[in-house]
């Protein structure tokens, strides 16, 4: 499963001349259901939907609050084409969920986030129709998300991603006290003959 998730300022979903949807501040979804997708495809995708943090929180530090936590609001679109296959210059769909599948299937996925988040605060577009999305998107911010292939362990998964969020928190935090004590962590001379800080001294020189 795939879903294009983008920060918006404001969405709204037209088919024809009429407004079917439309939100405020919060999160514009497109989904593309493949022909592989389970319930557990839809679990992820949901929980990442959810819990992005893509907003500021009240002191304006980025990237530290999810749309849960401002009562944002999220726009959902079932689009087919993010699964995409092209064959030559030619888009080719067969990898999709056909639609008498997806329809229910994708239904059960706006409910289920409906039963974990404010229902009225989900909206969605009109399965099967061609629509016109208008989206003002806030950043621009656009996140792709693609949920673990069957072959990938879960919590193989999880536990890579915990290790790449205390690697962005010890990154955030620089280099320890004790390590600068110990003299494990230095600046590298200027003259240092390799990598970035090398150009840099060729730099300064010239």
């Amino acid at each position: 499963m795939k879903a294009v998730v983008q920060r918006v300022v404001k969405a709204s979903v037209c088919v024809g001349e009429e407004q079917v949807s439309s939100i405020g501040r919060g999160l514009c979804v497109l989904l593309g259901i493949s022909a592989e997708d389970t319930q557990s495809d839809a679990d992820y995708i949901i929980n990442k939907i959810l819990h992005l943090r893509l907003f500021d929180d009240e002191n304006g530090r980025a990237w530290s609050k999810n749309v849960m936590d401002l009562d944002y609001e999220v726009l959902c679109v079932s689009q087919f084409t993010l699964q995409c296959i092209l064959k030559g210059n030619k888009p080719d769909f067969h990898m999709a969920m056909p639609a008498e599948l997806a329809e229910p299937f994708y239904n059960n996925i706006l409910e289920n986030m409906r039963s974990i988040y404010k229902p009225e605060l989900i909206k969605d577009g009109k399965f099967g129709a061609s629509m016109q999305v208008h989206i003002q998107n806030n950043g621009p911010v656009t996140i792709e998300l693609i949920s673990p292939s069957p072959t990938t362990d879960p919590r193989l998964t999880s536990k890579q991603e915990k290790q790449q969020q205390w690697k962005e928190k010890k990154r955030s935090k620089g280099p320890s006290e004790s390590s600068r004590k110990s003299g494990q962590w230095h600046q590298r001379e200027p003259n240092s003959s390799s990598g970035a800080e090398g150009d840099v001294s060729s730099e300064k020189e010239a």
